[in-house]
């Protein structure tokens, strides 16, 4: 035989044999319900898609700020060991400008969909909804965007008009629900 035939032998036994060992599992894990993928599919899209019923007010958020957030994000979100959220120059001052919420974020959905997931830091997912729009609502009130008795839900929310809006430009618009900028 020469060493094509071989070789050519050899690959043939190999798929064969390798798909015999593929059609076998472990039987690792257990298949995933509905109910447990619905827990974690909490993405909110710019456009408001996603959001959950619930409102909350500027006047509501101060208190659950004072209490969960200004430990990490300072009084009035000025910054403390973590990041300001609030304050900071234009970006046209350069790239080492203080990134904030009154600043850069392009959509106040943002907002909502972080604070949401990943707040407070050391309990996160601890929120209910109408805490984190009441939370969304301080924060944008405290940045000058909205006005303190201007209630965020989930129609309000992305109608919001935030100063970097026109900021951002997507590297690839069709992959954007609704082929947006943002």
């Amino acid at each position: 035989m020469s060493t094509l035939s071989i070789r050519a032998v050899a690959l043939v036994i190999l798929a064969v044999g390798s798909g015999a060992v593929l059609a076998q599992t472990p039987n690792l894990g257990q298949p995933i319900d509905e109910s447990d993928i619905a827990a974690w599919d909490i993405d909110i899209l710019p456009d408001g898609t996603g959001l959950p019923p619930g409102s909350g007010t500027a006047g509501e958020g101060g208190p659950i700020y004072a209490q969960k957030c200004a430990v990490c994000h300072g009084v009035n979100a000025e910054g403390g060991i973590s990041f300001a959220l609030t304050g900071g120059e234009p970006l046209s001052n350069g790239i080492d400008t203080a990134k904030t919420i009154g600043n850069f974020w392009p959509v106040a959905t943002t907002i909502f969909d972080y604070t949401r997931r990943a707040m407070p830091w050391t309990q996160p997912r601890t929120l209910t909804d109408d805490e984190v729009y009441a939370l969304t609502a301080y924060l944008l009130a405290i940045n000058g965007i909205i006005d303190e008795d201007d209630v965020m839900n989930a129609e309000t929310l992305p109608q919001v008009q935030m100063p970097n809006r026109d900021g951002f430009i997507v590297r690839f618009p069709e992959r954007t629900p609704g082929g947006a900028r943002r």
